[in-house]
């Protein structure tokens, strides 16, 4: 799968260059077979590191890199799959404010669906 289309690169790449401001995540990452999710708003000019909120069994803010990410081989021959149905409608600090509260990005992403569908959203894909 590619992980970033060319659209979300240059979101991306566009964020990194105000990396002091509170992006709405631009794509969403997760491992088809267990633990990992991550939500990226921020992508730096080499292109490779990625910047967002992270949950490998305890939601942080940090950097990670894409290519290390592309390289990761999971069973049957599959790897890190982004969500095609994501929409990231709240900024990254409310996203991380509620994974932490829930305990995970996926519990998170269920309390926030909620919150979009009352306010008029229609929320977003439940995928990973």
């Amino acid at each position: 799968m590619i992980l970033l289309t060319p659209s979300q690169r240059a979101r991306l790449l566009a964020n990194g260059r105000m990396p002091d401001a509170d992006h709405l995540p631009v794509v969403k990452f997760f491992n088809p077979f267990g633990q990992g999710t991550w939500l990226a708003t921020e992508l730096d000019e080499d292109g490779d590191i990625l910047f967002g909120l992270a949950d490998l069994g305890y939601p942080e803010l940090g950097s990670w890199s894409l290519s290390e990410m592309a390289a990761i081989r999971l069973p049957f021959g599959m790897g890190i799959e982004r969500d095609l149905h994501f929409e990231g409608r709240f900024p990254i600090s409310v996203w991380a404010e509620a994974a932490r509260a829930e305990g995970s990005i996926s519990a998170a992403e269920r309390v926030l669906d909620a919150r979009a569908q009352r306010e008029g959203g229609a929320g977003f894909g439940r995928s990973g």
